[in-house]
């Protein structure tokens, strides 16, 4: 129909009266079906300009048209104007729309798992995370520091001597054995390494854990470094370090 539209596209008039325009309410039924089968207002502008028919002259298609015609109640019928899509087809559309302009808001477990895949990863993600941590749960064991410590320094290994050749000593000359031995215990613990200290950190926290029927974000929070996906699988690196997947 050229410039000028009056009536909405889809219709024509005829000797006076308000009818079908073939082509153009083909189209109208093609927009709504394929709107309810998923397609965006871009994916149906991108259609109609390859297809046609053309919305008003030589204007091209855009998400503006789309968006009219899929919300104008007349393509029901009634007022003078022709039924061209039945109402309950109308009916879907128009929830749907609703549901596409107020999308579901996430969890905070949902949030979380964003953050850690650094960006929204695909559906089959969380139910994967879920059963690792599920798994984590049920034998903290399965954790462990990725790097195995290496043999004791050179400096507790002198304090270590030390301490046994003054307890060989007689008579045992204590206080020098209790001061060795305060300074063995606390060079080993300096010597422990930060995967150390996390693997026994998280095997308490999966200790206290229960089975989870849907993510909890303080356990991704205090568990999870990152996550990443390959070839549809998500591989979790725990706080230590460690991968599982």
């Amino acid at each position: 129909m050229a410039g000028n539209r009056k009536l909405p596209f889809g219709y024509q008039m005829e000797q006076g009266e308000i009818r079908e325009h073939p082509v153009e309410a083909e189209a109208v039924r093609r927009i709504f079906r394929r709107y309810l089968a998923g397609a965006s207002y871009a994916a149906l502008v991108e259609h109609l300009c390859e297809t046609g028919p053309a919305y008003d002259g030589d204007k091209p298609w855009n998400k503006n048209m789309v968006a009219r015609i899929l919300e104008n109640s007349k393509y029901t019928g009634g007022s003078g104007f022709p039924a061209v899509i039945p109402p309950e087809a109308f009916q879907k559309v128009q929830t749907q729309r609703k549901e596409r302009a107020s999308p579901p808001t996430k969890t905070p477990a949902q949030k979380e798992l964003r953050r850690l895949c650094g960006g929204n990863p695909p559906k089959y993600v969380e139910g994967q995370v879920l059963g690792i941590l599920n798994r984590l749960t049920a034998n903290p064991s399965l954790i462990y520091a990725p790097v195995p410590p290496e043999d004791e320094p050179v400096q507790i290994q002198v304090l270590h001597r030390k301490l046994t050749d003054l307890l060989k000593e007689a008579p045992v000359d204590e206080a020098a054995a209790r001061q060795t031995a305060l300074d063995l215990a606390a060079m080993r613990l300096d010597a422990i390494g930060p995967e150390e200290y996390e693997t026994e950190r998280l095997r308490r926290v999966f200790e206290k854990a229960t089975p989870m029927e849907s993510l909890d974000a303080d356990l991704l929070r205090s568990s999870v470094q990152n996550i990443t996906i390959q070839k549809r699988h998500a591989i979790v690196q725990l706080k230590n370090g460690q991968t599982v997947e």
